[in-house]
């Protein structure tokens, strides 16, 4: 019997998976498609923003408190299975929280592989997606996360790797880069200015060639239109992260399924062949 296409999003925090795959993760669910999440840790040292929670109370159990936001995230985008890799939040870089010694900044990298690749081995994913080796815009959680990924991705299939970690070695076939095109970049701040926003456009030394990715590197874009709404609905979810007046609220259905309806990707590693620019992350293996 054929192992059912799976997808695995690997991500750093609870709400990281909204942002850049939340609305592949609600549409590939839908398809029938077996969505895993991996989150590598609790996000102890995020902020509080809501209103109705006091900082002072929520912080000591911030962790767990995201933890429940995440669930349900996860059961708004409809993930079938979520995992966490139990290490703690490192902070903002250069941040005291970076020194943690249980902090996935100071994770050994071989041990931290490690339980991917047992997750790997266990869920059997063709297809995985992490961040990009600057882990987006810094985080060291987000360039620890493509370290760890990466590295996965490549030992998982092998059997001298990581002998006696998890069941039978498994080789995912596909591997991505969430990201941001330059151009998705200088529209967001676009509507957020016509919103009364304070944007990087209004800074004299803005350069929109140094932001996000160049839209000529982007090899797959994935039409999440049907899905836009499950997405802002799984963001509500994080309600210490995302205030209700952030910017992606306050815009109008119409403007976000016109012109926020893809999610970007690009292609690191395929082992299946499939025409560029590609429209599905399991092009090539359906």
């Amino acid at each position: 019997m054929a192992d059912p296409l799976t997808l695995m999003a690997v991500h750093a925090h609870p709400d990281d998976e909204c942002l850049g795959t939340g609305g592949a993760l609600a549409r590939y669910s839908e398809e029938g498609i077996r969505t895993i999440l991996v989150t590598a840790t609790r996000g102890e040292e995020g902020e509080v923003v809501a209103a109705d929670m006091d900082p002072d109370e929520v912080r000591p159990k911030l962790g767990d408190v995201r933890l429940e936001e995440l669930r349900c995230a996860c059961e708004t985008l409809g993930v079938d299975t979520s995992y966490v890799l139990g290490y703690r939040d490192s902070g903002m870089a250069d941040t005291p929280a970076n020194q943690h010694p249980e902090c996935f900044a100071q994770a050994d990298l071989y041990e931290a592989t490690g339980r991917l690749v047992e997750l790997i081995r266990q869920t059997r994913p063709q297809v995985i997606t992490c961040y990009n080796e600057y882990g987006g815009y810094g985080h060291p959680d987000h360039i620890q996360v493509n370290r760890t990924t990466v590295a996965a991705f490549h030992a998982a299939g092998d059997p001298a790797q990581y002998p006696g970690i998890g069941p039978a070695p498994w080789q995912p076939q596909k591997l991505y880069y969430t990201c941001y095109p330059r151009s998705y970049i200088v529209m967001r701040y676009e509507v957020m200015r016509a919103m009364g926003d304070d944007t990087p456009l209004d800074r004299p030394d803005f350069d929109p060639n140094r932001v996000g990715t160049p839209d000529e590197e982007i090899t797959t874009r994935i039409n999440v239109r049907s899905y836009i709404q499950r997405k802002v609905a799984a963001l509500r979810c994080h309600r210490t992260q995302v205030a209700p007046d952030w910017w992606y609220f306050r815009i109008s259905p119409e403007v976000l399924q016109d012109q926020f309806n893809e999610e970007m990707f690009i292609r690191m590693v395929s082992h299946v062949p499939s025409k560029m620019p590609e429209t599905d992350l399991f092009a090539g293996l359906r």
